[in-house]
């Protein structure tokens, strides 16, 4: 039977197919999540490849590229600002969490509970912390698992609850590193003494780029020149307090808010087509186009200054992420509007497969990027430009995209979520599509 909305436009259960351990059927997955979802993973890969290819910095800020910075570095800088940096990372964790409510609503369907959430994202933090100190410490994964078991006491909250707490939290936290950043920025470029602030603290931030210089040339003797065994000691001795910093900090405002959004929109039907689809694109081509003007108003200030590191630093950390919220939404809206149409040709199947198998596209390019870059493998760490990194991008898209489908056209999971799917029932599951 179909699912039915409730007051709360929650579907009351998810069609059911034998044992809660079973992959969902082909006529019964929500393929617009999927779309979406593949996109979003895509996308990831283009927000990360710098910190991949360089010093985690340069990231940030281009000057602190090894070798510096030239025209089109600056210029690829202000084009990922724009249309990539931080709006496939709020998709995805909003994705996440849609994924989240879609888990237990087949579950609760099936009798079971929160508690088989709970293992599964337990898994999920153990991945976490393999990626993030065996691979690479750009991971997601962890605030993922520790926020979305937070997410789970939140699980029954009305819709409308979940959605402005979300954004509540997301607002508040963007206008907290707007706070914090244009502190930074007030002591940075001042020249004099400020009342009640140490002059060892001022003397500490204007300090600032060379310090950031110091640590990307670090960052490349270590990535460059170590060996795999050697870079794994210097992450698990000294990158704790970073890993504990993201989670903490950035999950609230930023992880936790998105999971809560995703969890509302999926309730309201936004990816089972409850929605108008002209009224989205509408919506969505207005929220997309607003924030994006004014992501280019502010990255244009740096860009403009030949990226003055505090200008730098205010712009991508705190002002950034006004523009960031409504892009996030109006790209949500368009990717499920335009999703029906996309899904029905060659490409946008190809980006299903994608979304189906996200969690080892997402691992994976970790993995192809270490190979690619350290010095201990490839050795190209440091030697590409942000617009040669793009080309990387380019280049991984495809294979992703071509592998994926030939993958699930053989296998019923990709290979990380079948291993998720093993850890989290206790239980080893056929993955051939030709297995009885």
């Amino acid at each position: 039977m179909a699912s039915q909305p409730t007051e709360d436009n929650t579907p009351e259960t998810a069609v059911l197919e034998g044992t809660p351990d079973q992959p969902v059927k082909e006529t019964n997955r929500l393929t617009s999540l999927d779309f979406v979802r593949g996109v979003a993973v895509l996308g990831i890969l283009f927000a990360n490849i710098v910190a991949f290819g360089q010093p985690f910095i340069a990231y940030i800020w281009p000057p602190a590229l090894v070798g510096g910075n030239d025209a089109a570095d600056n210029l690829t800088w202000l084009v990922q600002f724009v249309l990539v940096d931080g709006k496939f990372r709020g998709l995805f964790s909003l994705l996440f969490g849609a994924g989240l409510f879609l888990f237990m609503e087949r579950a609760w369907a099936r009798g079971s509970g929160r508690g088989l959430q709970m293992r599964r994202l337990f898994w999920l933090l153990l991945f976490g912390v393999s990626h993030f100190f065996l691979i690479w410490i750009g991971d997601i994964l962890s605030l993922y698992a520790v926020w979305g078991m937070v997410a789970l006491t939140m699980m029954k909250w009305r819709a409308k609850s979940q959605m402005v707490t979300g954004v509540i939290l997301l607002w508040l936290g963007a206008l907290f590193m707007v706070g914090a950043m244009g502190s930074q920025y007030v002591m940075g470029v001042g020249t004099e003494p400020m009342a009640g602030v140490p002059a060892e603290a001022i003397e500490e931030i204007r300090a600032l780029p060379t310090t950031k210089l110091d640590m990307s040339a670090e960052a490349a003797e270590l990535y460059g020149e170590a060996s795999y065994p050697e870079i794994v000691e210097e992450t698990v001795t000294t990158r704790w307090s970073w890993w504990l910093k993201q989670v903490l900090f950035v999950g609230p405002t930023e992880t936790l808010a998105w999971i809560l959004i995703g969890m509302a929109y999926y309730r309201r039907g936004l990816f089972s087509g409850e929605y108008d689809n002209a009224k989205l694109k509408r919506r969505g081509w207005l929220w997309f186009g607003l924030g994006s003007v004014l992501a280019l108003v502010i990255g244009w200030w740096p860009y403009s200054t030949g990226f003055e590191m505090f200008a730098t630093m205010l712009s991508f950390n705190g002002l950034g992420r006004l523009a960031q919220i409504p892009q996030v939404f109006g790209l949500l809206f368009l990717l499920v509007a335009y999703a029906p149409a996309a899904v029905k040709t060659g490409i946008g199947q190809r980006f299903v497969a994608a979304g189906r198998v996200a969690f080892t596209n997402y691992l994976g390019t970790s993995v192809v990027m270490m190979f690619i870059f350290h010095g201990w493998a490839l050795g190209l760490y440091g030697e590409l430009g942000r617009p040669e990194l793009a080309l990387v991008v380019f280049a991984t898209w495809a294979f992703m995209l071509w592998w994926s489908k030939w993958w699930l056209e053989r296998y019923r999971y990709g290979p990380l979520e079948w291993l998720w799917r093993c850890l989290t029932y206790g239980r080893r599951f056929p993955i051939k599509r030709d297995a009885a």
